[in-house]
């Protein structure tokens, strides 16, 4: 699962031998290897396992010094592909270093992103003292290998594992400082229009593992069976889906708490405060203001959508204010933000914290409030306090 992987990203110029190194890591044909210069254009990526490592992506970017106009445009998505990552392989060849590497190594440096230099085609020219030292001044490691012939491979992978941040290895638990061993969690899942067919949204997966790693019981129904269920039972906490949180709110008596996948998710992906601080602004958008929805995946869209569809509708109705929505989808770059006067991102189940904190840290550089769509969803139905008082 790609939300749970290490993206590895590997950046120089053409021809220096990048989709060379991935075959070589990947050990099998994965990127296109030509003399030609831009045989790779977008970003190619590739899910797999790395001994010492676990899963990963290795995302093999096109050339940085392609200077043409739709270079450019190439480069642009190479630097978008710093978003994305945890760790960097800037590869050299024929001991060259140019202001085109240090360029994306001053990037990852801003974006505190570990990266190695990883000096290629050995056999026909091995990195020399001043190479090495190019290596020390960004205190990092420099590895020679052949990607031909898997030369210096294995010396690489130990390295990549070396400047992994924790960071990208601790999944923490979503619910696990708020429930105990044996306590009884109830999940409000709505299986609407929405819902995929024969089988759970990874949210509701995620959680349910949370809770059975933790040792407690999960407890699984539809909004229709919470009245009945709540006659006879008292859980220790209830989770419910973010678009029944009007109703669940009503059922569930104040004295149980209460809070939504999507919220849960929040907090776990590191965002949470900014989101708690950015939510109240909704009530302060004016007449043709604009908001950018981020959504983490792609999916068919329904009459039931919740970016797209009930939550634009929802705060429309709430403040009374004709605003304007543009949606992102997956992690495609973020359009010129200057036009928008707040962003709500989904709960961002499909990738990872960097990558999500990535974008949301970009968003409150530019100053403006950002919120989650459970937390919008609880302030619009007046439960705000509630859902989030578990965590603050």
């Amino acid at each position: 699962m790609k939300n749970n992987s290490i993206f590895i990203g590997i950046f120089g110029k053409s021809n220096k031998g990048k989709s060379s190194l991935i075959n070589a890591i990947a050990n099998q044909e994965i990127a296109i290897v030509s003399p030609e210069i831009g045989t790779t254009t977008d970003p190619v990526k590739k899910s797999m396992e790395l001994f010492g490592i676990g899963p990963v992506v290795l995302v093999d970017t096109a050339g940085i010094d392609d200077e043409s106009i739709l270079g450019s445009q190439r480069m642009q998505k190479t630097i978008q592909t710093i978003e994305i990552i945890n760790v960097a392989i800037i590869v050299l060849a024929n001991n060259e270093f140019t202001s085109q590497e240090e360029q994306i190594c001053n990037i990852l440096q801003k974006k505190q992103i570990p990266f190695l230099f990883v000096h290629n085609k050995q056999d026909i020219s091995p990195a020399i003292e001043i190479t090495y030292n190019i290596a020390k001044q960004y205190n990092t490691e420099l590895i020679n290998v052949c990607s031909l012939n898997r030369n210096g491979i294995d010396n690489l992978i130990t390295a990549i594992s070396k400047i992994i941040p924790p960071t990208a290895y601790n999944k923490p638990s979503l619910i696990g400082d708020i429930i105990h061993r044996g306590d009884n969690v109830l999940l409000v899942m709505p299986q609407d229009a929405e819902a995929p067919t024969g089988r759970l949204i990874l949210p509701q997966v995620q959680v349910i593992r949370d809770i059975l790693d933790n040792h407690a019981v999960a407890i699984c129904l539809q909004l229709e069976e919470l009245s009945l269920y709540l006659e006879n039972n008292t859980p220790q906490l209830i989770i419910t889906d973010s678009q029944a949180f009007k109703e669940v709110n009503e059922i569930v008596p104040k004295a149980i708490p209460l809070t939504s996948f999507s919220i849960i998710l929040a907090r776990a992906k590191g965002n949470f405060n900014n989101y708690l601080k950015g939510t109240p602004h909704i009530m302060q958008l004016q007449n043709g203001d604009k908001i950018l929805m981020l959504e983490s995946c792609t999916h068919p869209i329904h009459c039931e959508d919740i970016g797209r569809i009930k939550l634009p509708n929802l705060i429309k109705k709430v403040t009374g204010k004709d605003i304007s929505f543009d949606m992102v989808s997956a992690l495609s770059p973020l359009p010129d933000l200057k036009q928008y006067s707040m962003a709500i991102q989904c709960g961002a189940c499909m990738v990872t914290s960097q990558q999500v904190g990535n974008r949301i840290k970009t968003i409150v550089e530019h100053n403006i409030p950002v919120s989650n769509y459970g937390m919008s969803l609880a302030f619009l139905t007046n439960i705000f306090e509630r859902a989030t008082e578990l965590f603050v």
